[in-house]
């Protein structure tokens, strides 16, 4: 069963949350993160992306970085635009993105529940982005960013979710990107802490390396004269099921070894192919949409023989049938030949990564469901890499869990 962990939240004022709240540090680059930052000295990517600071082309893996960031963290900590809750607390974020409400409960979740799998992962972490999470985390003695995780809806839970939103919020603001975020602190926080000790499992949805890294960070800090008690807690949204929507995750491909008119006359021969179509987007599972040489193609993904829930799934399919045997791609964590691009980005922004050049062929999926991330993480399977993309994203810097 889940523990959900009430924590003394590092907030800030509120007359400057929309200067200091920003973007995660996974969906942009340093160069991105430079740029939304510039004239914004209390922009919380100044310590997730620490690297803004410091000269450019400073390699974001360098001790400078990590140091940089802990010095951020703490100025902020100690500056008059934020405090700490005197009391460990609970919290209900809503986004609201397109009319579309997503609600969920702000704590901390176990460690423990992620190394036991009462929180259940769905895609493998890559050694690198562990390694640079974990030395932020224990640079910084603090969990700067939570994760997303979801859970299959509770009667209890959504219960406290709508007495706590029928009264005044703690924050509400609306971002640059047109998000509405609000923020209330839980009056009831014990019902919600027995609530989720009820609830058998929590899903990871977006922060994988982040949840490996709380791990990791934990494993390092245990039986030292650093440990605390937070050491062994780190900060998650929970959002019910129901409230979740998973977007496509879209595939680039640089070069086609054979080039475009013989790659679509290998595919013709493999796959039901419907050439000049117009579509950009899939209509239903199991079909894709492919732009290349300025048209748009429809093709139906063959079906798998390979045993296990997350074989079936389109991006496993389209790895199987295309990109290792046709295209020879057979690890899309490390073949640089392939990239994935976030389904908010649009199918227009395929067309130009074609038409510009950088990639020959792009690949418009069809979206994962939050149904096959649960009944694949249930069977203690994994989804290939990329499978699914969240939004709307969760802000950094609104609730920060410090160890001390």
């Amino acid at each position: 069963m889940a523990i959900l962990h009430p924590f003394r939240a590092l907030r800030p004022v509120p007359g400057l949350l929309a200067e200091v709240a920003s973007v995660p540090y996974d969906v942009i680059n340093t160069e991105e993160a430079r740029a939304l930052a510039e004239g914004k000295p209390l922009s919380f990517l100044h310590v997730i992306r620490p690297e803004i600071d410091l000269p450019v082309g400073t390699d974001e893996h360098a001790d400078e970085v990590y140091k940089k960031g802990a010095s951020n963290l703490e100025a902020y900590a100690q500056g008059d635009h934020s405090f700490q809750e005197e009391f460990p607390c609970v919290y209900i974020y809503r986004l609201i993105m397109n009319g579309r409400a997503q609600t969920g409960v702000f704590g901390c979740v176990a460690v423990e529940d992620y190394d036991n799998n009462v929180i259940l992962k769905h895609e493998k972490t890559r050694p690198v982005k562990e390694d640079d999470r974990t030395r932020h985390i224990l640079t910084q003695r603090a969990h700067a960013e939570p994760v997303m995780l979801t859970y299959r809806d509770d009667p209890q839970v959504t219960e406290v979710i709508n007495a706590t939103t029928a009264l005044d919020p703690l924050y509400d603001f609306e971002a640059s990107d047109g998000v509405q975020h609000t923020i209330w602190r839980v009056d009831q926080a014990a019902a919600l802490v027995d609530a989720f000790s009820k609830v058998s499992n929590l899903y990871v949805a977006d922060g994988h390396h982040r949840c490996k890294a709380a791990s990791r960070a934990a494993e390092a800090l245990r039986d030292t004269e650093e440990w605390s008690q937070e050491v062994g807690f780190f900060p998650a949204v929970m959002f019910p099921m129901s409230n979740m929507e998973i977007m496509a995750y879209n595939r680039i491909v640089s070069q086609l070894p054979s080039g475009a008119p013989r790659f679509l006359d290998t595919l013709s021969k493999k796959f039901p192919l419907r050439l000049n179509t117009g579509q950009s987007t899939p209509q239903k599972q199991g079909e894709i949409c492919l732009y290349l040489n300025g048209e748009w193609h429809t093709a139906t993904l063959p079906a798998t023989s390979r045993e296990g829930v997350a074989a079936h799934l389109d991006v496993a399919r389209l790895n199987e049938h295309m990109l290792q045997p046709i295209l020879g791609i057979m690890d899309v964590r490390t073949d640089p030949n392939v990239d994935f691009v976030g389904g908010i980005r649009g199918t227009k922004a395929l067309e130009k990564l074609v038409e510009s050049g950088k990639a020959e062929l792009a690949i418009s999926m069809y979206p994962t469901s939050i149904e096959e991330l649960l009944v694949v993480s249930d069977a203690g399977l994994l989804m290939p890499p990329k499978s699914t993309w969240f939004e709307p994203k969760l802000r950094s810097g609104l609730l920060v869990h410090l160890f001390d």
